[in-house]
């Protein structure tokens, strides 16, 4: 009897290094860019030993899942969120709450409304606003600062893609011979809701010199769109991010310029990031990761490769 209890009260105490895990959460998983995050993530899990929980919405638009999944894993007890909020706003309840549970809540890729250093600890993302600009520099430079342009959004309360665009409005502005025919449409979470807005505004691309969209999914609708109405490279067209469909579509001319992140980067650092905060290592408040203005011209050379991961 007393080998058996002496059993039975080992088997009740915990491991004495149990494996810490970090729950991943973006902001969809169909994308590549996405996937490029995880591969990140999985990576810097494998190099630090922890457990990486990777799970998101279907979606880029469910933020009532994506608030669902935050507070799951806050009640499941992990050891640290990395979390790329679909909404800057809607997400702040649920960080706060893991916080106040004492489980560290790394932003990435999309900035969140709420104080760093107490709220969350660190945001790691691209300077999305430097990525806005550096799309509204080439637009500039390509229409020799004349023409029309159209700017179809991603959605509303998407802060990443909303510094985009802002960034790229900015740079516009200083052009007086550019003028923004379209600035307040948006592409929805999809390619295709991206596809279906660009359809829905072909009167003014077609007498538009250039266009701007500022993610993988809205440059990607607006490509097959231009592609199905054969404007594919009749038009100035400056898009954001570097999947595959994009990079190829940029070697043949459909695509003039695309502002290219650094996911895996990103994933990477969101891990290190959340491990070091659970381990109580100093952590920094921002951490930029990144991006460069990717054309035909340089898409070979060794530092934007670096960027495209290959």
């Amino acid at each position: 009897m007393k080998v058996f209890l002496a059993i039975v009260g080992l088997a009740l105490i915990p491991p004495l290094f149990a494996v810490e895990q970090i729950a991943v959460i973006p902001k969809g998983t169909t994308h590549n860019f996405w996937k490029s995050v995880e591969a990140g993530a999985l990576k810097a899990g494998k190099e630090l030993g922890v457990e990486i929980k990777w799970k998101g919405p279907l979606k880029e638009d469910d933020r009532a899942q994506q608030i669902s999944l935050v507070e799951q894993f806050v009640a499941s007890g992990v050891s640290a969120i990395v979390l790329a909020p679909l909404d800057d706003i809607a997400l702040r309840a649920p960080v706060r709450s893991a916080a106040e549970r004492k489980i560290p809540v790394v932003i990435f890729d999309s900035p969140l409304k709420a104080e760093s250093g107490k709220d969350f600890v660190s945001l790691v993302a691209t300077d999305n606003r430097r990525g806005g600009r550096l799309a509204g520099e080439e637009m500039v430079r390509l229409l020799a600062g004349k023409g029309k342009v159209v700017l179809l959004r991603c959605m509303e309360g998407s802060a990443s893609t909303t510094e985009r665009e802002e960034g790229f409005l900015e740079v516009i502005s200083k052009s007086p011979g550019i003028v923004v025919t379209v600035t307040n449409r948006y592409a929805g979470p999809t390619v295709a809701t991206a596809q279906d807005a660009a359809m829905n505004l072909l009167d003014r691309i077609r007498e538009a010199n250039g266009i701007f969209c500022p993610n993988e999914s809205s440059t990607h609708g607006m490509l097959l769109a231009l592609r199905q109405t054969g404007l594919a490279g009749k038009r100035t067209f400056v898009g954001f991010d570097a999947s595959p469909v994009l990079l190829a579509a940029l070697k043949k001319g459909d695509l003039k310029a695309v502002v290219a992140q650094n996911p895996t980067k990103m994933g990477y650092l969101g891990v290190v990031t959340a491990v070091k905060a659970i381990r109580g290592e100093k952590v920094e408040s921002a951490i930029d990761t990144g991006c460069v203005l990717v054309t035909r011209a340089n898409m070979n050379d060794p530092a934007v490769r670096e960027v495209l991961g290959n």
